[in-house]
Parts: structure tokens; C-alpha cells; sequence
């Protein structure tokens, strides 16, 4: 009876971790279990429609994007591996798209990003996030990730 029981006890265990492994993968935003190809495919249109005229076709960004333009504004950034967009949680980067890029900022803060929430459904900013982040590598995918855990997507 004793090994009956070792047996049940590894098959819990085993069970348990496994489950937990489950977890995880589900709570990655960027994970396949979260995001479904149609999703990301929608993604790119709303992007290539909406974004691409400023953030490039492939999130390239404008030059010198961190250098302030003559009208106090700052060139788009590029929302691939080599800009910050990555650097920023599902929450605040729908914020932005949604209320326009000031919100990122402190009071006074001039953006020439716009907001679309009156142009896009909430699904469809995220959807749009969602294909920007095939941009990235898993490296900051990953990074991405952990800091949305702290401030999802609403």
C-alpha cells in the first residue's frame, strides 16, 4: 500500500506542476495561448492603415526620433527592437493609442502622437499592439511581458 500511495503522491505532483506551467504560459500576454493569429493578422491591417505613415511599415520609426523637432514635438519612435515601446506595459501602451501619447507624460507634455479611441475599439487597439509586439525578439517580449503583468491590458 505504501508504494500505492508513492505512486498517487507523483502523479499529484506531477499533475500540480504541470498546471502550473499552464498558468504561466496562459498569464503571457505574448504567448500563442493568449493571441490568435486572426487577432494579430487584424493587428497588421489596423497598423498599416493607421500607424505606418509615422512608425514605419515595420515599426522603423522616424529618424532622429529622440531628438526634439522645431515645434517642440518628437518624431515618432520606432515600436521595434530598437525603440522603447517594449519597454512599457500592456496598460500604459493602450492608454497611449487610446488617449493620445501626452498621457505618457508629465503635465505639459506636448505629443504628436494622436489618440484613437475615437477611431478604434478598444479590441482593435489591442489587436494592434499585439502585431507590434511581432517586432520584437524574445528577449523583449519577454521583458514586455513581466512589466504587463503589473499593468495589464483593461
Amino acid at each position: 500500500m505504501t508504494r500505492r500511495w508513492r505512486a498517487i503522491g507523483a502523479i499529484f505532483v506531477t499533475a500540480v506542476v504541470i498546471a502550473a506551467g499552464a498558468w504561466v504560459l496562459v498569464r503571457q500576454p505574448w504567448s500563442s495561448s493568449s493571441t490568435s493569429a486572426a487577432s494579430v493578422a487584424e493587428g497588421k491591417a489596423l497598423y498599416q492603415t493607421n500607424c505606418a505613415s509615422c512608425h514605419g511599415t515595420r515599426g522603423e520609426g522616424q529618424p532622429d526620433w529622440k531628438t526634439k523637432k522645431p515645434d517642440g514635438l518628437y518624431p515618432a519612435p520606432p515600436h521595434d527592437s530598437s525603440g522603447h515601446t517594449w519597454h512599457h506595459a500592456d496598460g500604459l501602451l493602450f492608454r497611449i493609442v487610446r488617449e493620445g501619447g501626452q498621457v505618457a507624460g508629465p503635465p505639459g507634455f506636448k505629443s504628436g502622437m494622436p489618440a484613437f479611441g475615437g477611431t478604434l475599439s478598444d479590441a482593435q487597439i489591442r489587436a494592434t499592439l499585439e502585431y507590434i509586439k511581432t517586432f520584437w525578439g524574445p528577449t523583449e517580449r519577454k521583458s514586455q511581458a513581466d512589466q504587463s503583468l503589473r499593468d495589464p491590458y483593461r
